[in-house]
């Protein structure tokens, strides 16, 4: 396979590893912990995993060594750029605790264990993928491990290939159903260990351990030039708002930290919009104000960054997706026997009159993508909803009647843009590849330790990288109790943008500034060579952050 010169150049780079990671180590035990909410309820689906201790690496005397093991690895959900860098990270660490120590790939996900699809990662492959982006060395995939007989299945091959600890690389979901699969395992006596790795570009796997997922760096700084690039051309050719819709269904945060980066006139926060209980026109008159008042100074032109999951932040209509969700999970069956032209009809009959009436006073376009199929959680697969083109629409509606009450005297014309996949199998940034190295590493350690249900966990990320804190957290501490296809269960609590954390904080500062001028900022691609303050930054967020 042919390699451009990047490739070539970054397969050199060394990752950095803390120095908590270097050298013999031992485990240093915390406080136990509780999980995040209903800690009852939690606690009795996890008897075996529930309230273990924070857990912190620190250096000791000796050599790190261990007994010949064997090891599993599957990369879960959406792509993240560093994903490569874990296994890495897990490889190297597996082998410098004993050379005989083996690493297998588990092909195409959660799939790949259960119907025990599977390659050995030799160091030959591992060193084709090291700082390298997307999944490719062994593939991604969505399968749920939620039953038992897949939990057997899945244990059937770990047991043929001798393996004693099973690394999954995944998001919220993912790392529930790890917790899971560490629960079972324990209570049956399997000897099977299960870590967790915190992956997702979205940003909302996050905690007090957790300080960022990996991959949320190198994406934003990706979305961040294109934006950047958009702006320039907004600001020569003067004619043109640009609404910009950005990954993030459950949370704002990907749209928070390229506004921090780039300084777009509007931005809307999800979590804002749902605190202040807006409604979808409250929106649209927020974005219409912003773009009468430019125009007023003969500025008929800027960008506008909208999250991808906007929508589900609007009060009326997440308590109208709420009772669909719950319709159509228990209705699925009926519904999919529809024809489509008469889903819509289908919905209405069986919606209660307050969420019904807001359902007939959506667009016809977004009231159809609210009836469509749901994702494997039961949930609006929001992505498909052109939120981007549905604001500009109905902003360009209230400005047209405002110019014929008198009220607006400008021009508004319109681009529409979505940035989602262009960012998750990038190269990853310094910052990622250094970071997910070092989680890869530390789940090698963890494994050593002999834990199970834990997540890896890096920590003081904003420091340089000799200073990070390596340990790990149980994966039940970020538990909590939701609704999934109309039935309650255990899941990861999503991070939010917190409204009264230091980087919105910071925004609400100077959004008004950016609204009414043209503050934009240029952050280029992401440099990989070059002094430090301009490769190895961190996001704005986990700099203001720990400020």
């Amino acid at each position: 396979m042919e390699k451009s010169a990047l490739q070539i150049a970054r397969a050199e780079y060394q990752p950095k590893l803390p120095k908590a990671l270097r050298g013999a180590l031992k485990a240093v035990e915390g406080e136990p912990t509780q999980s995040v909410a209903d800690q009852e309820e939690v606690q009795n689906l996890f008897p075996n995993t529930y309230g273990m201790p924070y857990l912190k690496f620190e250096p000791t005397e000796g050599e790190a060594t261990s007994l010949a093991i064997n090891v599993g690895v599957i990369l879960s959900g959406g792509q993240a750029p560093g994903g490569h860098n874990v296994i890495s990270g897990l490889f190297d660490g597996i082998k410098k605790l004993n050379p005989e120590n083996r690493l297998y790939g588990f092909i195409l996900g959660p799939g790949g264990l259960v119907d025990h699809n599977y390659m050995e990662l030799t160091a030959d492959i591992i060193d084709e993928y090291r700082n390298t982006g997307g999944f490719d060395i062994i593939g991604s995939g969505r399968t749920k491990l939620e039953k038992q007989e897949q939990f057997d299945k899945g244990l059937e091959i770990l047991k043929a290939l001798d393996i004693k600890a099973l690394v999954i690389i995944g998001g919220d979901d993912s790392n529930t159903n790890a917790c899971v699969l560490a629960e079972y395992y324990k209570a049956i006596g399997a000897n099977v260990q299960v870590i967790g790795c915190p992956k997702t570009i979205d940003g909302d796997l996050k905690n007090s351990e957790i300080e960022t997922s990996f991959g949320f760096d190198t994406a934003t700084k990706v979305y961040s030039e294109v934006i950047g690039n958009i702006m320039r051309d907004c600001n020569s050719a003067k004619k043109y708002w640009h609404f910009i819709k950005l990954m993030g269904r459950s949370a704002s945060h990907v749209t928070l930290e390229c506004a921090l980066q780039t300084h777009p006139n509007i931005t809307l926060i999800g979590e804002e919009v749902e605190a202040k209980n807006q409604t979808l026109d409250d929106v649209v008159t927020y974005i219409a104000d912003a773009v009468a008042d430019r125009a007023t100074r003969g500025m008929n032109y800027g960008v506008v960054l909208v999250p991808e999951g906007l929508i589900e932040f609007i009060p009326a209509i997440k308590k109208l997706i709420a009772e669909l969700n719950d319709m159509l999970a228990a209705n699925q069956a009926d519904f999919d026997m529809i024809a489509d032209d008469k889903k819509i009809d289908y919905v209405l009959q069986h919606l209660s009159e307050e969420n019904a009436a807001i359902f007939k006073s959506l667009p016809i376009s977004v009231s159809r993508q609210l009836a469509l199929e749901r994702d494997p959680h039961g949930n609006v697969q929001v992505s498909l909803i052109e939120t981007e083109q549905l604001l500009a629409g109905m902003v360009g509606k209230k400005l047209a009647q405002w110019k014929k009450d008198g009220l607006f005297s400008g021009k508004f014309s319109t681009q529409h843009h979505f940035f989602g996949y262009e960012g998750r199998c990038a190269a990853p940034s310094n910052f990622d590849a250094d970071y997910c190295y070092s989680l890869g590493f530390n789940a090698s350690m963890l494994i050593a330790a002999g834990k199970t249900g834990y997540m890896s966990s890096v920590k003081n990320t904003s420091k340089p990288v000799d200073e990070w804190i390596a340990g790990g957290i149980p994966i039940t501490m970020m538990m909590n109790m939701e609704k999934r296809n109309g039935q309650m269960k255990p899941v990861i609590r999503k991070a939010l943008v917190e409204l009264d954390g230091k980087p919105y904080k910071f925004f609400v500062a100077h959004r008004t500034k950016w609204a009414r001028e043209t503050e934009f900022v240029y952050p280029g691609p992401i440099q990989y060579f070059g002094p430090a303050a301009v490769c190895d930054q961190p996001t704005k967020t986990l700099i203001l952050e720990q400020a």
